[in-house]
């Protein structure tokens, strides 16, 4: 199969990605908030509120006028889950399979406290066999709240390394945004969090978080605040915080959380949500599984995924073993 044309994809999803986030921002500002936040529907995978359904519209407007000239395979929260073709075989380049999560941290947008991320993947289309780790292409899109005036948007190529723009949401006008992962090679004095949004597995959770910051710090010292936890309710915006030097170290395991309490279907992070690590990856972060292993899951929207984002390679090879032994003896 030829390649992707990667640097046409880019360009195309940051297009459309900017296109959402300039309706879904006129969209806020006309409406009230309690029309963005009210349930549309509820299904296997999340809940479908208000601000979701408006932007799935926008989005397969845009697919469709694509598949004109392109075949491809949509894969989206909210969505079929098996996907939408787009196009007839034969049709433009090389077929690939687009994962997308249209608004990541719906939540917290829609009661206009925080920023959200639109991401997007694109990968050779190689069927159900299509993979995390096929990812080529991959492009997120902050999506802004109504006090914000700017919005960044971050992609990658593989092996090409990360870029990123940070754009007037009054001009229009994009500047170049560095991605500059923290280089500190320890916790102390900065932001580390593992994630413990919702109900269930909170205080396994918090013990693990207690048990890793202890080693890594080497005990608890009760007159300093040291390390500092922001729980920010989007895989993306986590990774993205990351990526821009902000936060040093997420860890997310609530799929073995509930594992271990027994429950063997629940809501954690999806592939959609984690679609945007080659970005990271691209800017010289380290995201694998929470033993260390390379992360991957099938390209889909039902696979729990658990994973650990560190902001440096010095940084990894301090925590990883910390990670690993800590959470295979708290939920193994």
């Amino acid at each position: 199969m030829p390649p992707l044309d990667v640097v046409t994809l880019a360009t195309k999803l940051r297009v459309l990605q900017a296109d959402i986030r300039a309706a879904l921002r006129a969209h806020m500002r006309s409406q009230e908030q309690a029309v963005w936040s009210r349930t549309v529907r509820d299904e296997a995978g999340d809940t479908i509120f208000g601000i979701d359904a408006e932007v799935e519209e926008i989005l397969i407007q845009h697919c469709q006028e694509w598949g004109k000239t392109q075949h491809f395979v949509l894969i989206a929260e909210g969505i079929d889950p098996d996907g939408i073709q787009f196009g007839k075989p034969g049709t433009g380049g090389p077929p690939f399979r687009l994962l997308v999560d249209p608004i990541d941290g719906t939540r917290g947008l829609m009661f206009d406290k925080r920023s959200a991320w639109c991401l997007m993947g694109a990968a050779p289309d190689r069927g159900a066999q299509t993979r995390l780790a096929d990812i080529e292409v991959a492009v997120m899109t902050e999506l802004p709240t109504t006090r914000q005036s700017t919005s960044d948007t971050l992609w990658a190529i593989r092996g090409k390394g990360a870029t990123g723009e940070r754009s007037d949401l009054g001009t229009g006008q994009p500047r170049p945004l560095a991605l500059v992962p923290s280089q500190a090679a320890t916790l102390r004095h900065g932001f580390a969090s593992v994630s413990n949004f919702f109900q269930g597995g909170k205080e396994l959770i918090a013990r693990l978080e207690e048990a890793i910051l202890h080693r890594a710090l080497g005990g608890w010292n009760a007159d300093k605040a040291e390390v500092y936890s922001d729980q920010y309710i989007c895989s993306g915006g986590q990774l993205a915080e990351v990526m821009l030097g902000r936060d040093r170290f997420v860890l997310d395991v609530r799929p073995l959380v509930h594992k271990k309490l027994g429950k063997s279907s629940s809501l954690c992070c999806r592939p959609y949500d984690i679609v945007t690590m080659r970005i990271a990856q691209e800017a010289g972060c380290v995201v694998c599984d929470p033993f260390g292993n390379p992360l991957d899951a099938p390209l889909d929207t039902t696979t729990n995924v658990a994973f650990a984002c560190y902001a440096n390679k010095k940084l990894a090879a301090q925590l990883v073993p910390i990670v690993r032994e800590e959470v295979q003896r708290l939920l193994g």
